[in-house]
């Protein structure tokens, strides 16, 4: 059986379209597998050579050793954080004349709190043949005297 020319003309143009669009999926397959082997490569580090699953199982493994020493970080913040609570952290001066015939506020109360109000307040007070110097504890911003 023999095909006229204009048939087989087009089953040639339809041969040659078909031969293309195999070219043209098979350039955007390769240039998506490169892609992915950039990825993979990410993934991989570099200069190691081994499966997809064992760099997934490395990854997962370093992600679980940050966990950890995250939670070490966090306990550690924890104690900081107590222990600055406890520290003198709230100071304050105040300088004042004692007497009203002295002059050059040579009088001072000192503030020394932490941060639940506890502490201490050191009092000075100047005079013109003495000076005396007193301490008082603070409990929770009251004192105990």
């Amino acid at each position: 059986m023999l095909l006229d020319r204009s048939t087989a003309d087009t089953v040639a143009l339809a041969g040659a379209a078909l031969g293309a669009l195999g070219v043209g999926l098979g350039t955007v397959a390769c240039l998506q597998l490169v892609k992915m082997r950039k990825a993979y490569s990410v993934l991989q580090g570099k200069g190691k050579r081994e499966d997809f699953l064992g760099a997934v199982n490395r990854q997962i493994g370093a992600v679980d050793g940050l966990r950890g020493e995250v939670a070490s970080l966090q306990q550690g913040l924890a104690q900081v954080r107590a222990d600055v609570t406890d520290a003198l952290r709230h100071i304050a001066v105040v300088r004042y004349d004692a007497f009203p015939d002295m002059g050059g506020r040579l009088s001072f109360s000192a503030a020394l709190l932490d941060d639940a109000g506890d502490g201490l307040v050191l009092t000075s007070i100047n005079g013109r043949s003495e000076t005396r110097t007193y301490a008082k504890g603070v409990k929770a911003g009251a004192s105990e005297h």
